[in-house]
């Protein structure tokens, strides 16, 4: 409950589904220790809207019309750093979820939660940016552990020589540019291969692209 004199905790929502986008509000409005102060249905005035009202908390939608989702928490940092971005979305897939949460994203939430749930992610990313809040299904839980697992099992080199590898560079090429001998780049490329179950250089490139280990790889 929020006391006389204590402040509210302030809310734009975003969401393109005006239904769903009401609601919300109309659910958040029972709860005396928050103030909606915003409504948008494109990205772009989602920007306008924490620009204007600096919020403690922004509830995104991922598939909205306008700037991307990431585009979108880029400008908000940008603009307004301490409102916290909750990403609330049907969409849980694992590559879409580290992407957000790597561009700043404060919380992850598929609009399946509880409401309890939902009041509560929002309290607890107003008060600390500390963690990081996740209420995805547990076999997307289980592949960010996986690709985690796979980014720190290479070390810087081993990324290096998969980079080049990635580029079409032959192991000659990839030795004249790092300044080694072919072997090993062949060393480096067999430890690559086991670490990541691969069986050659086009199995690694594929792997390393789903795991999302090299900017720039398509799935």
């Amino acid at each position: 409950m929020t006391g006389a004199g204590e402040e509210k905790v302030t809310i734009v929502v975003a969401d393109d589904h005006t239904l769903f986008r009401q609601g919300l509000r109309e659910l958040l409005s029972t709860d005396p220790e928050f103030d909606v102060t915003g409504e948008a249905a494109h990205g772009d005035e989602v920007i306008t809207l924490v620009q204007r009202h600096r919020p403690n908390v922004l509830l995104l939608d991922v598939e909205m019309p306008g700037p991307g989702a990431k585009a979108v928490i880029e400008r908000v940092r940008r603009t307004s750093p301490d409102t916290a971005v909750v990403i609330l979305t049907m969409h849980d897939a694992p590559a879409l979820v580290r992407d957000l949460l790597d561009y700043g994203a404060a919380a992850y939430l598929v609009k399946s939660i509880a409401r309890d749930e939902l009041i509560t992610a929002i309290r607890s990313v107003s008060r600390t940016r500390d963690n990081v809040l996740l209420s995805i299904p547990r076999a997307t839980m289980e592949s960010l552990e996986r690709q985690q697992e796979q980014r720190t099992l290479l070390s810087d080199r081993e990324l290096e020589v998969l980079r080049l590898v990635a580029a079409a560079m032959s192991n000659a090429q990839i030795a004249s540019r790092l300044f080694i001998s072919e072997g090993t780049v062949k060393r480096h490329l067999t430890n690559i291969y086991g670490k990541l179950g691969a069986v050659s250089r086009v199995d690694a490139i594929k792997k390393a692209a789903k795991a999302r280990l090299i900017e720039g790889l398509d799935h």
